[in-house]
């Protein structure tokens, strides 16, 4: 179903980002990954993950915060591979601390990854993805739709993901683009190894399936959406969250 396409995927080193990659890398997509350059290595593994696989990979260094990176990217892309038909905005940091607290830098630093750099891809990748009637997915969080104690900055980033993703999906439907934002719950990744065991048995409590998410469960739930079965799916802020507080 996606034999030859090409997905770009960002923040594509590890965890949620490095389970799409490889999903898609299963039905046959070509692959271009993307991170920081501190993330070689693990780009190195998730390329050969995919070549395993038999799909071609290749891996791009770019701050999503960094408008130039990202343009650079898009045109690097394009020589490499003539085409892109899936964006996938997963790229993302936190900084938490409560408000009374914050820095303005740490407040800037997620909404410049998080939000700006979700405008930065899509921006750059748009004559690309509407000359393929391509997909665009984003990379949203629950975080988004409820709020989080110490995460005024998280959840501002993703909720404007949200808001971005339905006003483009308005924009870019004449063109035959869909968009759509995914927002996960608690997902087994290192950007929740950090949080107290307490907190993590708690969240479990509260989750009908009582257990957290796998970031293949979220991969699964991004390519269906890229797929010719989601064909009437655009607009969508999609929650998968195990039941969390239902």
């Amino acid at each position: 179903m996606m034999k030859d396409k090409v997905v770009l995927v960002t923040g594509s080193a590890q965890g949620i980002g490095r389970a799409i990659a490889l999903r898609f890398a299963k039905a046959g997509a070509k692959i271009a990954l993307n991170d920081i350059e501190a993330q070689k290595e693990n780009l190195e593994k998730v390329k050969k993950e995919i070549e395993e696989l038999g799909s071609e990979a290749k891996y791009y260094f770019a701050n999503v915060a960094n408008y130039e990176e990202v343009e650079r990217m898009i045109k690097e892309i394009e020589r490499d591979f003539g085409r892109l038909d899936v964006l996938v905005n997963n790229a993302g940091i936190i900084k938490d601390r409560t408000l009374a607290k914050m820095t303005l830098d740490e407040w800037k630093a997620v909404i410049d990854v998080d939000l700006t750099g979700v405008f930065n891809c899509t921006k750059a990748a748009l004559p690309l993805i509407v000359a393929n009637q391509g997909s665009i997915i984003s990379i949203s969080s629950v975080v988004g739709l409820e709020g989080n104690f110490g995460q005024t900055n998280y959840a501002a980033a993703k909720a404007g993901i949200i808001g971005f993703t339905k006003s483009l999906a308005k924009e870019l439907g004449r063109f035959g683009v869909r968009v759509n934002a995914v927002c996960p719950g608690f997902i087994e990744t290192k950007m929740i190894e950090s949080v107290p065991e307490n907190i993590k048995q708690a969240v479990k409590q509260l989750t009908a399936l009582g257990r957290f998410g796998k970031p293949e469960e979220v991969a699964n739930l991004v390519y269906f959406l890229a797929t010719d079965e989601a064909s009437f799916i655009t607009g969508e802020a999609i929650r998968i969250d195990g039941g969390l507080a239902i």
